[in-house]
């Protein structure tokens, strides 16, 4: 028995909310803009994840992820692609906390500069989440099994499942954000506590563009 096309829907649910609590390029990254820069900017980041993450659904419904297996060229520009993205990305978060350790026993700035990579929340959120073609893919893995190939309108369960993840993304980034901003409050005089967790995101960030340029289509 199907819920508007829907196979164990409850199922579902519990796996799709299992997924978005592992932490990722996406979530990290909204914590360290929540936490550098405080909500609003936070909440500017968490828009970029829902384009980018609404671009990828559209395309897995589209059939990208098919596209990407039958393409192998096109699938390796966009995993090298995402790979220096999220390796630029650690990168300057690792010069950022190397810049703040050694800053840590000056005299605080009133105003104090805000990283490049910050800089665009929004737009470095959407491109986070965007270049990931491992993403597709997993999202049509994992779609396919709770959607009845015998439903005569397969969009409708395609979008129920999509809205439930997206919920449970929009939830969890907005605990993220707040919880960065209260971070945030605690590192204001603890530079160089606030410069070490910095620098073990951006070692994350360069670990999944390793990861990401090393994956196969397997």
């Amino acid at each position: 028995m199907s819920f508007y096309g829907v196979t164990d829907l409850w199922t579902y649910v519990i796996g799709a909310f299992g997924i978005i609590l592992l932490p990722g390029p996406n979530s990290l990254f909204i914590l360290s803009v929540a936490t550098v820069r405080g909500v609003k900017a936070g909440f500017q980041g968490a828009l970029g994840v829902f384009l980018g993450d609404t671009v990828l659904l559209a395309l897995v419904g589209l059939g990208a992820a098919g596209l990407l297996r039958t393409t192998p060229a096109l699938f390796m520009v966009v995993k090298y692609a995402g790979a220096a993205y999220l390796s630029w990305v650690g990168v300057q978060l690792l010069l950022a906390a190397l810049k703040k350790w050694r800053s840590a026993d000056l005299p605080a700035q009133a105003e104090p500069e805000i990283p490049a990579h910050m800089a665009q929340p929004f737009k470095r959120a959407l491109l986070v989440s965007l270049l990931n073609p491992k993403a597709i893919l997993f999202l049509l893995s994992f779609f396919v099994q709770f959607i009845d190939p015998a439903y005569e309108t397969p969009v409708v369960p395609f979008l129920i499942l999509s809205a439930i993840v997206m919920g449970f993304s929009a939830l969890y980034l907005s605990v993220l954000i707040f919880a960065g901003a209260r971070l945030a409050q605690g590192f204001r005089s603890r530079h160089k506590l606030s410069a070490s967790l910095s620098s073990a995101v951006g070692a994350v960030f360069v670990w999944f563009g390793v990861k990401l340029a090393n994956a196969s289509l397997a």
